[in-house]
């Protein structure tokens, strides 16, 4: 932003209101790997006012450009979705970003580790699950004509394999997601209004109940089941044993839906696109890595996160019935490596002094984004090390299992799985993911399989 992000955030609101406007507290949030999104108070002579300015034109993830979402939220008002009241939709003017949205900060909690555990959202979280179905359903029922920026989806299955698969073949755990998903698919619903991301940290809570829906950059016209199973995905319950957005049953979210809309989605169908989600999330995951590997978006945040599609790989066993979680998390590999061609500390070691200085001193000594990526690189650096101290059985392991299959890699397993090849193996092929997959967990997030399922 041309002249400092206050000045120009002062220029454009002078400009929009008549009046001189100054600007305090400016500060980047710390959410989110494909929008800037910064908070301030806007100060002018008849008062003070909270404001939020989403920057940038998003990322290769299918996210939408921000003008659509300026068409999505004002719809969503009108049917009854709280959402925070947008303020202006600009094209650069003023020294602001190319694309950008200014809206009004709507007070409560966005951070779901503290609306799922805190007391103070207690009573929030008995009926929240039912009024985010209730929401939903509003939502869904919003008319599409005059929603001309809106794009379609058009057929969700290849929605998946070309908006969000990347860089070769799916890892073998998202293949038998998707696999699943093509051989037993619901009857299509809609299309409706789908907002495409809704979940905890999405969402404003108050200890009243859901305040506003925000981030509407995956906006699409589409399947309304999808908004439904994307919020029952495992990964977003943050390790609840809750299905429905970690704080209730799905039959609860579905009670709120069918009382607002007039019919109800069934088991089954929630299911497959609960499934959808958890497999879409594995895509995006490597996708958004991939961004970072091809120089477009470098990003610590991004660079690590690809790693995480082992989690929805293991997710995707657990929703089919072919793994269970453990009962408790694997212990941290001990050191040092037996080579201790290069003395000591060895390489495993220096990792782990590295993640402590970022995990502790140099996350004390920072705040807001920094702090944040200073605990995303630290546990960047734990995956480093226990790659170096468990890497080489893995890959020894690895080498005799697909030899076992007469296939070269995980890409050929994944292939192998797409299209029936080693069918004959069937119970082969599901050892050799599942080992795979607990393999590439006890390196990026051992945790993970200790995280309970619903």
């Amino acid at each position: 932003m041309t002249g400092g992000p206050a000045s120009a955030l002062a220029r454009r609101l002078t400009r929009l209101t008549g009046r001189p406007v100054t600007v305090e507290g400016l500060t980047r949030l710390t959410g989110g790997a494909n929008r800037e999104t910064w908070a301030f108070t806007a100060v002018d002579p008849s008062g003070r006012r909270d404001l939020v300015l989403r920057g940038g034109a998003g990322t290769g993830t299918g996210g939408a450009p921000l003008a659509v979402e300026a068409e999505a939220i004002p719809a969503a008002a009108r049917v009854g979705v709280p959402v925070p009241e947008l303020v202006d939709v600009g094209t650069g003017e003023d020294g602001l970003p190319a694309e950008h949205l200014l809206m009004g900060r709507v007070d409560g909690e966005t951070i779901p580790r503290r609306l799922l555990r805190d007391e103070a959202y207690a009573g929030a979280r008995a009926g929240l699950a039912r009024e985010l179905g209730a929401v939903l359903a509003r939502l869904h029922a919003a008319p599409l004509d005059g929603l001309g920026a809106i794009p379609a989806v058009g057929d969700p299955l290849d929605r998946l394999t070309t908006t969000f698969l990347t860089g070769g073949p799916p890892p073998p755990g998202l293949a038998l997601g998707l696999r699943r998903l093509r051989e037993h698919r619901p009857p299509p619903r809609g299309p409706a209004l789908v907002h495409g991301d809704f979940r905890l940290g999405n969402l404003v809570v108050g200890p009243d109940g859901l305040r506003a829906v925000l981030d509407w950059e995956l906006v699409h016209r589409g399947d309304p089941l999808e908004d439904l199973g994307w919020c029952c995905a495992k990964v977003w319950r943050f390790g609840s044993r809750l299905p429905a957005a970690g704080v209730g049953t799905r039959e609860e979210l579905l009670d709120g839906y069918a009382a607002v809309a007039g019919w109800r989605p069934t088991a089954a169908e929630l299911h497959w696109w609960e499934l959808y989600g958890t497999v879409q999330w594995g895509l995006m995951c490597r996708a958004m890595t991939e961004r970072h590997l091809s120089g477009a978006e470098p990003s610590v945040e991004r660079a690590a996160i690809g790693r995480r599609a082992a989690e929805q790989e293991f997710d995707v066993l657990l929703s089919l019935g072919l793994d269970t979680p453990d009962a408790g998390a694997p212990e941290d590999p001990a050191g040092p490596d037996d080579d201790l061609l290069f003395g000591r500390p060895t390489a495993a070691e220096l990792a782990a002094a590295v993640g402590d200085f970022l995990a502790g001193e140099v996350r004390a000594a920072t705040g807001g984004r920094t702090s944040f990526h200073a605990q995303v690189a630290a546990n960047a650096v734990a995956t480093v090390r226990r790659e170096l101290l468990l890497g080489d059985g893995a890959r020894a392991r690895r080498r005799a299992r697909l030899a076992g299959l007469e296939l070269a890699d995980d890409a050929a397993l994944s292939g192998a799985i797409a299209d029936g090849t080693r069918d004959d193996r069937w119970d082969a092929v599901v050892d050799a993911v599942r080992e795979g997959v607990r393999d590439r967990l006890r390196v990026a997030n051992p945790r993970h399989l200790a995280v309970p399922d619903a």
